[in-house]
């Protein structure tokens, strides 16, 4: 049970932060292209390359953690879903370029934010 709490709560903050991080970002950049959205995709994969390299190498680590963090937060924090569809969209809006750019952009700087989490853990450990 106590795995299931964990993960609420992780998804609860996600949810949140998800949504505080997209409003922010539109509220300063605007919303023709989805800077919200493509900065928390890539703040997660750096949050889930750090959590699961450091919590992998980190065997003194209370497993609760996995299912707080990266399984609960990251969970609800990342937007993949999100992403595919604003890029549907944008493709059906006939803005092709601006499609490519922006799959383009989430997959190249999300293998390279993972990478960097990844990484930084190394480095900590």
């Amino acid at each position: 049970m106590q795995k299931y709490l964990l993960i609420a709560a992780g998804g609860a903050l996600g949810s949140i932060a998800r949504y505080w991080v997209g409003a922010a970002v539109a509220n300063r950049m605007g919303v023709r292209f989805p800077y919200g959205t493509l900065i928390v995709n890539i703040t997660a994969c750096v949050i889930i390359g750090f959590s699961l390299t450091y919590m992998g190498r980190r065997a003194d680590l209370n497993p609760a953690w996995r299912y707080l963090i990266p399984i609960g937060f990251v969970g609800a924090y990342s937007t993949f879903s999100t992403y595919e569809w604003e890029t549907l969209s944008t493709l059906r809006s006939g803005a092709f370029l601006l499609a490519a750019l922006y799959a383009g952009a989430s997959f190249i700087l999300g293998l390279a934010a993972v990478w960097g989490g990844s990484l930084l853990a190394d480095k900590l450990i």
